[in-house]
């Protein structure tokens, strides 16, 4: 095998544990870990998952919540040649089975109160919380010290959210997901003084990948919690043991809809990232007013490509709040037709990609990998418009454009609309089957407090052009969501198409 050349995934934590040895890396709970330790774990914990009969190239499951053990875990696949298959651990029944059986993991490493969910058959080691489990059995193995990774080897099957189809593992290797790392450090300004929390969950790209590794790689002392619980963030914030939150835009509306958002000292939190889905102008502008001197980054991608792809900085803002900005470092895009031919700025068309940070293809489906890279380019699904500066502006998923009447109208616009009336606490706008307009566009609203229809109804039109407006509201007490934060308008559809 030829020498490694440092461009790995775990090569990351390796030379930020021989820069600052003693820096406290990791914090999840009562435990700690420098770096010098962590870097340690890691050897160690490969050793243990090649102890289990596993070869490099191996795929291993991770079945878990946050934890510092999860972290370790996919490490320490990365030290060892292995390739980390990251599970939603909500997933149960058949959509758990087909990701277990797709990505064919010889071993899933899952937490003991999630073990039962998994087919049976399936070898299982525990993650944690057990006598055998991978972080009890550290203390007594020996360094991994065996061959490095290669930069062009596979180190993680990322499953796509499955939004519209069923998922598909991106191909990602240790030189995508490196150069992915140092986009997000240069675009999110990321450094080893900021004191980052981490709350969404890790098996997901977004914070695995923007934000946990690069400040590993940067040197930065992370928080890991199990889950983004607003007291414990406001705690936080207020102790100033953390002035850094990535969040989607679901769980930043959570925060800003609580009571004590307009009382407690959030001063000390200095950067805000938002992404994984759209978020409304209204809430943000919102979030703004409350936090005048905090930073907000706009974080746009996908899986495939690692996933950050685009970012609007904190001074790019103005006049442009709806936009995802600027490709990062190692990204090149552009907006085309449905013929890959080029369209003029302002117009909207998919947003396509070249990159060293895309994934390989997707893992054994070889005719959906050649329907999504084309003529050199990877197509996103995502309808955008770009502008004469270089912002882009994702308009829509292409599959949720609604034809109303034979006009296209991006739900986006009629959300954005519905969300300056106060009584909509949250909106996800779709088509439904119409004989008259072929899509009618229908408005999903949790609201908040007292509103009717009409009331709705009347304030869109107020807003929008009469062809986009909704011609009916449904109201809910909640909208269906993965675990990344993005409404699935695809159940929604099958909800109320009847």
């Amino acid at each position: 095998m030829t020498p490694g050349h440092g461009s790995t995934v775990d090569g990351v934590l390796r030379r930020s544990a021989r820069r600052t040895p003693a820096r406290v890396a990791v914090e999840y709970g009562e435990r700690s870990w420098t770096y010098e330790e962590l870097d340690d774990a890691v050897s160690r914990a490969a050793r243990v998952l090649l102890d289990q009969g596993l070869d490099r190239g191996d795929r291993v499951g991770a079945y878990g919540h946050n934890s510092d053990a999860y972290l370790i875990a996919f490490l320490a696949c990365a030290r060892a040649g292995l390739v980390h298959v990251p599970v939603n651990q909500n997933l149960t029944g058949d959509d758990l089975a087909y990701i277990v059986g797709q990505s064919g993991s010889t071993l899933v490493l899952a937490d003991p109160d999630l073990a039962g969910r998994l087919p049976e058959g399936v070898r299982t080691l525990p993650l944690r919380d057990a006598d055998e489990s991978l972080l009890a059995r550290l203390a007594t193995a020996s360094p991994y010290d065996g061959p490095e990774p290669r930069s062009e080897d596979l180190v993680q099957l990322l499953y796509t959210s499955g939004t519209t189809a069923l998922p598909k593992g991106a191909m990602m290797t240790h030189r995508a997901l490196v150069h992915e790392y140092l986009s997000a450090i240069t675009a999110c300004d990321l450094s080893a003084g900021d004191r980052p929390v981490h709350s969404l969950p890790l098996y997901h790209s977004a914070q695995m990948h923007v934000f946990l590794l690069p400040y590993l790689a940067v040197g930065a002392t992370n928080i890991i919690l199990d889950a983004p619980d607003g007291d414990r963030l406001f705690d936080l914030i207020e102790q100033g043991r953390a002035d850094s939150l990535f969040a989607p835009p679901t769980v930043w509306i959570g925060l800003s809809n609580r009571p004590d958002f307009a009382t407690r000292d959030l001063s000390g939190l200095r950067k805000a990232y938002y992404g994984a889905s759209i978020m409304p102008v209204p809430v943000l502008e919102r979030l703004r007013e409350r936090l005048p001197k905090l930073a907000f980054y706009n974080c746009f991608g996908q899986s495939e490509i690692g996933p950050l792809a685009t970012v609007l900085a904190p001074d790019e803002h103005k006049g442009r709040m709806d936009s995802c900005g600027r490709t990062v470092l190692f990204v090149d895009a552009r907006v085309v037709d449905e013929n890959g031919k080029d369209v003029p700025d302002g117009t909207p068309g998919e947003i396509v990609y070249k990159s060293p940070q895309l994934c390989e293809g997707y893992w054994d489906k070889p005719e959906e990998t050649e329907a999504a890279f084309r003529d050199g380019w990877f197509h996103s699904g995502d309808l955008a418009v770009r502008d004469a500066h270089g912002y882009f502006t994702i308009v829509d998923r292409v599959k949720d454009v609604i034809n109303s009447g034979g006009v296209l109208v991006a739900s986006r616009q009629v959300e954005d609309a519905l969300y300056t009336h106060d009584a909509v606490a949250e909106v996800a706008v779709i088509g439904l089957p119409d004989e008259r307009w072929i899509e009618a566009v229908t408005a999903v609203v949790v609201p908040r407090g007292e509103v009717t229809e009409a009331e709705l109804l009347d304030h869109a039109r107020e807003k929008l052009a009469h062809f986009k407006a909704p011609k009916r509201v449904v109201f809910v007490d909640e909208l269906p969501r993965n675990a990344s934060g993005k409404i699935l308008k695809r159940e929604l559809r099958d909800r109320f198409a009847g």
